[in-house]
């Protein structure tokens, strides 16, 4: 069976991020978080908390030498980070995103076969970092139309045919149905092949429209836990989604669609 997590970033808004972290943990799930540089690690150590992923770099992009390096280096500071949490998971995406989750580097029209070369040996150098420190890196694939335009590599079919091409244990996709929902459909499919070929490192969810909890929208998120076991599916399912409403009632939403 799977594993529930829930992202601190978007719940309990009205509580530290430390806070947030012991109440998810006190509600029996794993606990994720975005960018590290912005929170007090020993108050996260404190809490107790499973942490079960992060964002795995700090600056950088895929498509260009520059960006790669840079890319590279911050997440060797992210590694140890990740270490210091019990942290087995670092999350990744074709660029850095600013504070609206809008690219630092926006790329306009698709990828080039330039960027396609950068970004395989850029991932294959973080997949052998990942399995040099025991640390899995995860290609999250995001939308376009209507959160993070502009972003490189954002679409799940992206991120499948990158981590297939790199092939190795330290890169896996982070498969978020809510983007997928956005930019491509056909979720329980998807899910198929990525779990298929071995791609899965993570599964995040949010219904659409708004990226609320699920049951909130238009997704069916029993029929895609209904899926996940059947596959047997035994990684983490993720709620990167903001509450409707009490944050609290908006967890129990998420683990009553997820216990099929």
């Amino acid at each position: 069976m799977y594993t529930l997590a829930v992202c601190a970033e978007m719940v309990f808004l009205d509580q530290p991020i430390e806070e947030r972290a012991r109440r998810i943990h006190d509600l029996g799930f794993q606990v994720e978080i975005w960018d590290w540089t912005r929170h007090d690690l020993a108050a996260l150590e404190r809490t107790g908390a499973a942490f079960s992923s992060m964002t795995g770099y700090v600056r950088g992009s895929l498509t260009d030498p520059d960006g790669a390096a840079e890319l590279v280096r911050t997440a060797e500071e992210s590694v140890r980070v990740a270490q210091r949490l019990g942290c087995p998971r670092l999350n990744l995406h074709g660029t850095g995103l600013d504070g609206e989750g809008l690219p630092v580097r926006p790329v306009t029209g698709p990828a080039t076969g330039p960027m396609w070369i950068a970004a395989h040996r850029t991932l294959t150098r973080l997949a052998e970092l990942g399995e040099r420190t025991g640390t899995t890196f995860t290609l999250e694939n995001l939308n376009t139309a209507v959160d993070h335009p502009g972003v490189p590599f954002a679409t799940a079919a992206d991120t499948m045919a990158l981590v297939a091409a790199v092939d190795r244990p330290g890169l896996r996709m982070n498969l978020d149905l809510y983007h997928a929902q956005i930019g491509e459909g056909n979720l329980i499919d998807l899910v198929r092949r990525a779990h298929g070929q071995g791609l899965i490192g993570e599964i995040q969810v949010a219904d659409v429209p708004g990226r609320r909890e699920p049951g909130t929208g238009e997704i069916d998120h029993p029929a895609v836990a209904r899926a996940l076991a059947g596959l047997g599916y035994d990684g983490t399912v993720a709620m990167e989604a903001w509450a409707s409403g009490d944050s609290a009632l908006a967890l129990e939403r998420f683990r009553s669609a997820f216990t099929p």
